[in-house]
């Protein structure tokens, strides 16, 4: 598929708007690796083949056990996720695929033992600007694969 709109160079100041959840986001109450991870996983459910480079590029310098990434669509039945990982990921997939209307009473649960209300509010935030992101991607085919790790760092410093 070509890419239809190269949206970092035509939607500059749309981007502004996006690089600034960036900027916050990299700086918020939430571990690094952990927003990655739950990166990952939205694109997974997006099916955002530009991200997915990304994430998994960045997740991997950082050290990140490539075991992980490969059984992530199925981390309930995989024993590699931490207990505020698994919650993070229960959190974003009902987040990212809001359905009746709501998240369910018992996924907030889960994700409030885990999470503070600020960390709660962050991680939404995460999820809502990766599902963003995703739907940019997706909308105007960004191509996938010549992602270099730290290649947006310059536009959320």
């Amino acid at each position: 598929m070509e890419q239809r709109i190269n949206f970092f160079a035509n939607g500059q100041n749309a981007m502004k708007a996006m690089y600034g959840l960036g900027a916050y986001l990299g700086k918020c109450s939430i571990e690094q690796e952990l927003l990655h991870l739950v990166y990952f996983r939205v694109s997974q459910i997006n099916g955002c083949a530009y991200c997915l480079d990304m994430h998994s590029k960045d997740l991997l310098a950082t050290g990140e056990n490539p075991q992980r990434l490969f059984v992530l669509d199925a981390w309930r039945e995989a024993p590699l996720y931490s207990e505020r990982e698994c919650a993070a990921l229960e959190w974003a997939e009902a987040v990212t695929k809001i359905s009746n209307g709501d998240v369910p009473d018992d996924v907030y649960a889960r994700a409030s033992k885990q999470f503070t209300p600020q960390e709660l509010v962050d991680l939404t935030l995460a999820i809502t600007t990766i599902n963003a992101y995703n739907r940019f991607n997706i909308s105007f085919r960004t191509e996938a694969g010549g992602y270099i790790v730290g290649q947006h760092k310059v536009q959320t410093a």
